[in-house]
Order: C-alpha cells, then structure tokens, then sequence
C-alpha cells in the first residue's frame, strides 16, 4: 500500500523522516513520500533536505521514499513558479493544500493549484464542477483523506469524482504517530466516506501505474 501525504519535523510533523518511515513500514506500507508543508520561506531548505535524505535512503529498504513538497496556503499566483521550481528540484511528488473547510483557505487556491504542475490536489473541500474537470483533464490526484476535520467532505468529494471521472487518492495527511493509520483503516475511511471495494481496488491499480511512472523519472 500507499500514502503520498506524510509530513515530518521538515515542517510541523513530529517525527524525523527516517522515523515516519519506519513507523509507516510497521503499519505495512510499501512506500510513502514525504511532503513537507513549503512556501517561499522554507521551500529551498525544505526541498534540499527531503532530497538530501531520500538520495541516502536505501535502495533496498522495506519501504521506498519518494521526496515530494506540500505547497502550502500560498497566494494564488505563486502555485505555478515554487511548482515548477520544486519539480525542476527533483522532487517527484507535488501536492497542493486544497480548499479544505475547516482552514482558512484563500478562495480560488483549488483552481491555482490544478492548473500549476501539481501531482495531488489534498483535502480540496467542497470543490466546484469546473475544478473537477480541470483536474480530470490534467489527471492530477484528488485527495480522500484520513485527517481529523479534512474528512469532512470525503463524501461529497466521492460522489462528484465519479460523476465527472476524475482521479482520486487516498491519504492519511500525517503529522503526529497517531496519525498514521494502517491500509486497512484507511480503505475502511474511503468506504465509509461512499466508494465501494471494486473502485478503492481501481484507485490503487491506478495509482501504480502512476508510481512506476515517478520511480522511472
């Protein structure tokens, strides 16, 4: 299994990204990116030390690192350059925080990030029909997430997904240790929230296909 939101003391995670691993290998995943929250005050040191650890991670652990960058709160023309700038970086995993209703998000972030080169839209709230066909069209990743408060609009999430054919994940959006919750609690959120079994299965072949493409790079 996969999760591709997790955050580390990179950001306002409390683990370092050797122990978010390790703890995510114990839950039984086979590989996670950690993405730590970034703007333009941190995203150099933030990119610089998730690649810095991810170069040493080891080839043959148990579980794959991806380094990837969580673009953050930022005004909305600033999605397009610190993603090009993180993807130029190497990083392989940009993810974008969504429009989410229980922070004060800046209305219209949901459209800025999908139409900068972002991987996962997170927690995208209540987003809108025109947003969902963006992200169909660009295929990039929404986000059904495990965290306290975002989970709020899985279900609304679920059912207008499917209806415009785009691409969903599931994430645990992980800070603390409690946050990091086993694949089958995770499925079990997903269920709950309104997918049934067969497309948490298509999700996941999916999303295979989308991490072969990123190991590959």
């Amino acid at each position: 299994m996969y999760n591709l939101h997790c955050h580390s003391l990179l950001s306002d995670g409390a683990l370092l990204p050797s122990e978010v691993a390790m703890r995510y290998l114990d839950k039984g995943y086979k590989l996670i990116a950690i993405t730590d929250h970034a703007d333009y005050s941190n995203i150099q040191s933030v990119i610089n030390a998730t690649l810095e650890f991810t170069r040493h991670w080891p080839s043959d652990a148990k579980i794959k690192v991806l380094p990837g960058v969580e673009l953050t709160h930022l005004p909305l023309g600033q999605f397009q350059p610190l993603a090009s700038y993180a993807r130029e970086s190497g990083i392989k995993i940009i993810v974008a925080h969504g429009e989410t209703p229980v922070e004060p998000v800046v209305k219209g972030t949901n459209t800025a990030a999908l139409k900068a080169d972002i991987d996962i839209l997170a927690h995208p709230g209540l987003i809108s029909e025109d947003d969902l066909k963006l992200a169909k069209d660009k295929g990039i990743f929404l986000e059904i997430t495990s965290r306290k408060g975002h989970a709020k609009a899985n279900p609304y999430l679920v059912g207008r997904a499917f209806k415009f054919g785009a691409r969903l994940i599931l994430n645990n959006d992980s800070h603390q240790p409690e946050d990091i919750i086993s694949p089958e609690e995770l499925v079990a959120i997903a269920l709950k929230a309104g997918l049934s079994r067969e497309a948490v299965d298509r999700i996941y072949k999916e999303l295979e296909q989308f991490l072969k493409q990123k190991e590959g790079e």
